[in-house]
């Protein structure tokens, strides 16, 4: 039985990076649920079936099996099998993963093989319901939160560094409207589970939210 460790939180929380470095820390899988979306989406065009045609894809998930491993520090993501990395990455599969996302059959397939995998491995996982609905047994939940405006400064930097311009107000606002949305769609909304813990990352850096969660950690498993 594996050991799970849950960081969910809203938009900007920087839940990815710490997760990525919190699970190479403590030798843990870091599941890279967007990858595995990609891996189905490769395994439906290369079926040759296009995204309009959700009865055909939901009749071929029960043929997809995705696992992930990292080795030298570089995330393996395999379907049936196959090392795909160099084919995930493609404008076409970005665009077929838009499309079938919304696929609840999809959605339910993944949660599924999420599941697995932190039955079978030492995994750390983030999103905005992995503690309230992917993994309600976990380990270890985390809550990351901080200020709409810390998380649109860590937004506004990431986007000047990759050369993108953008005003950090426009950005504020659309950070406090993707909290609106998440935390009031139909399916597993956004919000904090009951035995979570609660940190709030605006006044931290990087390497100590990983030193504290580590700590936490260490005290709860």
């Amino acid at each position: 039985m594996g050991i799970s460790i849950a960081i969910d939180g809203p938009a900007g929380a920087g839940k990815s990076t710490i997760a990525k470095k919190l699970a190479k820390k403590m030798n843990y899988i870091y599941v890279d649920t967007g990858a595995m979306y990609r891996a189905i989406a490769l395994y439906v065009i290369r079926k040759d079936i296009t995204s309009d045609k959700v009865d055909e894809i939901k009749e071929v998930l029960d043929e997809i099996s995705i696992s992930i491993e990292y080795k030298d520090d570089t995330q393996i993501v395999y379907l049936n099998g196959e090392n795909v990395n160099d084919y995930i990455r493609t404008e076409k599969v970005s665009i077929m993963t838009s499309d079938i996302a919304t696929i609840p059959a999809v959605r339910e397939k993944l949660i599924d093989l999420q599941r697995k995998l932190a039955k079978e491995s030492n995994v750390i996982m983030d999103g905005r319901d992995i503690g309230t609905y992917v993994l309600k047994d976990a380990n270890v939940k985390i809550y990351m939160t901080a200020s709409s405006r810390t998380r649109a400064i860590r937004r506004y930097k990431e986007y000047i560094e990759k050369g993108i311009e953008c005003d950090i107000d426009t950005v504020e606002q659309d950070i406090i409207k993707r909290d609106h949305q998440d935390m009031n769609r139909d399916v597993a909304p956004l919000k904090k589970a009951n035995d979570a813990i609660e940190l709030d990352t605006s006044n931290m850096n990087i390497d100590e939210v990983v030193a504290s969660i580590e700590e936490i950690c260490k005290e709860n498993i």
